[in-house]
């Protein structure tokens, strides 16, 4: 058992331990929401959609969450826009906007030697460098998509599953998914300085997509994905420490692999709660 344990005897594998937790818990209430309604794309285009912003922060010395933050606000605003023309489908305005914003924050990049060298950083973070302030930032982050997540509970559920309905009731499933957007964006900006783009993005739709072939309720899935999320993170920490491996790479590659092998085993078990 001591290849199990010592690992997490050392402190900043303790403190990465603890992210990816927090991590996997919001990420398990916000792609409950992105999987059953279907907006993988749109949780794709929104993380890696950052690019321009953290360059542009980079550039100018500031934090590179006020840039993320203004790159993620501008690509959820436009999602909304386009969203609400009649001659587009939703994917292409996805795409549209997920290409025009990478290739813009390439062309940013490239003018910068100095940052280029971080763009792995962006990608992958660096979950063994993480801080207590680092933490804190998660844990407010994850306590605020919580509240809002139990708050909006009603209008999700509707939007999810029937939109008209939702409208009917009075529901209001524009600012519904608005919110939807503004919970998937909170998670990525919060994180991805610390697990990078790649994590957030594998830990938003691998545990939860895993989670929907053991459970049905709402409540079951997030609860469910968070545990599964949580499995992924010791998971890809021990393969990090044992096999000298990326460690953000490999709980991502840990958490698809759990998203599979719950396909293969409910095809054997396949009884839900």
């Amino acid at each position: 058992m001591d290849w199990l344990l010592i690992p997490f005897e050392v402190s900043f594998v303790r403190r990465a331990l603890v992210a990816g937790v927090l991590v996997a818990a919001a990420c398990a209430i916000v792609g409950t929401w992105v999987v059953l309604r279907g907006m993988a794309f749109i949780g794709d285009a929104l993380s890696h959609g950052m690019l321009p912003g953290v360059a542009l922060a980079s550039l100018a010395g500031v934090n590179l969450l006020f840039g993320a933050l203004l790159s993620a606000t501008v690509m959820a605003v436009g999602l909304t826009a386009l969203g609400r023309s009649r001659r587009l489908s939703q994917d292409t305005g996805i795409g549209l906007l997920f290409v025009g914003m990478l290739a813009t924050g390439v062309i940013i990049v490239s003018h910068s030697r100095s940052f280029a060298v971080d763009l792995t950083g962006f990608l992958f973070g660096d979950v063994l460098a993480v801080g207590a302030g680092d933490l804190v930032g998660l844990a407010v982050a994850l306590a605020l998509v919580a509240v809002v997540s139990a708050l909006g509970h009603r209008s999700f559920v509707a939007l999810t599953f029937d939109a008209r309905k939702a409208h009917t009731l009075g529901l209001r499933p524009g600012l519904a998914n608005a919110l939807l957007l503004a919970l998937v964006t909170v998670t990525i900006v919060a994180s991805f300085r610390v697990v990078g783009t790649l994590l957030v993005f594998g830990l938003l739709i691998a545990p939860a997509a895993a989670a929907t072939f053991w459970a049905r309720r709402i409540s079951t899935i997030m609860l469910v994905a968070a545990l599964l999320g949580g499995l992924a993170t010791v998971a890809g920490l021990l393969v990090s420490w044992h096999g000298g491996t990326a460690a953000g790479a490999s709980i991502v590659v840990s958490a698809v692999l759990l998203f599979f092998l719950s396909a293969l085993l409910s095809a054997v078990v396949p009884s839900r709660g």
